[in-house]
């Protein structure tokens, strides 16, 4: 690892579980995470993963209908709030949904904003904090992390330090 970048391999839904896990205790207030991947990749297992190690006993699904869903967690002082933008046409039906208003706060009470497929939402989307990236390789994954501002590098760093029991990738 870099002080921007980590990359690990996924042996399987436990591992990318375990990864959610980790990233929960990374968290802070206003973090912008970007979850990149294909069809299958892993997205919402993460988010599950994640949302599991914060004692979330719920349904955890991906938002692909409603857009997004929202999580007020106990052990959090901030919201958690989970889009997928997977059936947008049009980057605009971002502006259009009103969902501009979860993005760029700041302070304690700003919320954690998990966003999968980014790209629907074109440039209306702030640049992410931390983007991760997950790829199919063989019956495994493989997440690669990138920070992208300073909140994202002090998770990263955070992550990274909970992380070192995870096998890195080869």
């Amino acid at each position: 690892m870099n002080d921007s970048t980590l990359t690990m391999d996924l042996a399987d839904t436990a591992a990318t579980e375990a990864l959610g896990a980790q990233l929960a205790r990374a968290l802070a207030p206003g973090l912008c995470v970007f979850l990149d991947g294909d069809l299958g990749a892993g997205k919402t297992t993460l988010v599950r993963g994640l949302l599991r190690a914060l004692d979330h006993t719920g349904k955890v699904k991906s938002p692909t209908f409603t857009l997004l869903e929202s999580y007020a967690i106990s052990s959090l002082n901030f919201p958690l709030y989970h889009f997928d933008f997977y059936r947008f046409t049009h980057p605009d039906e971002f502006i259009e949904a009103g969902l501009d208003e979860y993005f760029g706060q700041t302070g304690e009470s700003a919320g954690v904003c998990l966003v999968e497929w980014p790209d629907k939402a074109g440039a209306h989307l702030p640049p992410p904090d931390l983007r991760i990236a997950l790829a199919v390789v063989g019956e495994a994954r493989r997440a690669r992390l990138s920070a992208g501002s300073e909140g994202g590098r002090a998770c990263l760093s955070r992550l990274s330090v909970a992380a070192e029991g995870l096998p890195p990738a080869t």
